[in-house]
């Protein structure tokens, strides 16, 4: 089933036609199709202008590009010591930051993915961070220090994450909020990344959805949803997450727009990708497993991998991919392997390093599920992968 659309108001007039009666609307498209511009598009129908040309009310909130220039740093070129994250108190975005202790709703979010802290100043408009640094055994804290990219973009994702919250603990200050429009919120971070935040971001919907007895009940979710994304595995992750938790109050589409008509076409997405990435997923952990740079966020992609697989096959659990049986010992550790290693609370730009009995297993579980299913050989190397002796 597909739909053409003119432009992009249009198109973004049709997503909020949808969302009256569904909660989330997840879209795929590659870039440079328009999906940040269909997102200010979206977030534009909802605002209200006076005769001045000034905003009066606005229904979305939203992250996207212009998110992330909310933040800017001041690099103390002077003194070169205190470098400070200046947030841009003109956004709403940034609604009761005061009063509301964004700093203790932010840090319980960011301490899963991040091994720095930070420090809102609410008067000066500033974000400072820390970090504790161990030199000769004697451990410091280190402050005003400027971060990296990826972990400035973890930060800025956390405190829209805790925003999010928020908006759907009904907090007053956002009770203007009637859609939540995500674009794109891993484009510079790897794979792991893709899992770990897709995973993260339904877990919050989920919380507020459940009632006193364990149910879910989508109703009590009272702001839709709209996630974009060009990246196939947080799409994949996505779908399922959002499928198994919300059913049919999830819609899927890919968006394109052909450059001989100019025109944008969204297709219902039937299926959990749109191309075939966990088969180039699965050639990349067969060259992994091959070498000796493995690192412990390759197990998030072989269990991304490993579940496609079972749903493919009808299994309800990816451990189905691994164990022979019941009372196969083996395939149990190597399922519980696969369990702890992938839902670690390790940092996201910097996976560690496995040690060298766990490289075994890894290479082991690996090789085992190529062995035992027929993937197109011609894909993979015909020599056998390097030490690949069991694991005991």
């Amino acid at each position: 089933m597909s739909n053409t659309f003119a432009d992009l108001p249009e198109l973004a007039q049709h997503l909020r036609a949808q969302l009256d009666t569904k909660k989330f609307v997840l879209l795929y498209a590659y870039n440079g199709t328009g999906k940040t511009r269909l997102s200010t598009a979206f977030k534009n129908i909802g605002k209200t202008v006076d005769a001045d040309g000034e905003v009066t009310a606005r229904d979305t909130l939203y992250f996207n590009a212009f998110t992330e220039d909310l933040f800017q740093w001041d690099n103390d070129l002077a003194n070169d010591s205190r470098r400070v994250l200046k947030i841009n108190s003109d956004s709403r975005f940034f609604a009761g930051l005061a009063e509301l202790e964004m700093d203790n709703r932010i840090r319980p979010l960011l301490s899963r993915y991040a091994d720095f802290d930070f420090r809102i100043d609410t008067a000066a408009w500033t974000v400072s961070f820390s970090r504790e640094e161990t030199r000769n055994g004697a451990t410091t804290t280190v402050d005003d220090i400027k971060v990296s990219r990826g972990e400035e973009n973890i930060f800025i994702w956390c405190f829209f994450l805790a925003i999010v919250q928020l908006v759907l603990d009904g907090a007053e200050a956002y009770a203007w909020v009637k859609y939540v429009y995500i674009d794109d919120p891993i484009s510079s971070l790897d794979e792991h990344n893709a899992i770990v935040v897709a995973n993260h971001l339904v877990q919050l919907y989920r919380d507020i959805a459940r009632n006193d007895s364990g149910d879910i009940e989508t109703d009590r979710i009272k702001v839709s949803t709209v996630i974009s994304t060009h990246h196939h595995l947080f799409f994949n992750v996505l779908y399922y997450e959002l499928k198994n938790g919300f059913g049919n109050k999830a819609m899927h589409h890919v968006l394109a727009c052909p450059r001989a008509t100019r025109r944008y076409t969204l297709v219902q997405q039937k299926g959990d990708t749109p191309a075939f990435h966990h088969v180039a997923a699965l050639v990349e952990l067969d060259k992994v497993a091959r070498g000796d740079d493995i690192h412990t966020h390759h197990f998030n992609m072989l269990r991304a991998v490993l579940e496609k697989t079972a749903l493919f096959l009808g299994y309800t659990h990816f451990s189905a991919c691994i164990k022979t049986g019941p009372d196969d010992a083996d395939g149990v550790l190597h399922q519980r392997f696969v369990d702890l290693l992938s839902h670690g609370k390790y940092s996201l730009y910097e996976p560690e390093t496995m040690g060298d009995e766990t490289k075994r297993y890894f290479r082991t579980i690996v090789r085992q599920f190529l062995d035992r299913y027929p993937y197109n050989r011609a894909l993979f190397p015909a020599e056998p992968i390097a030490n690949e002796e069991s694991a005991t």
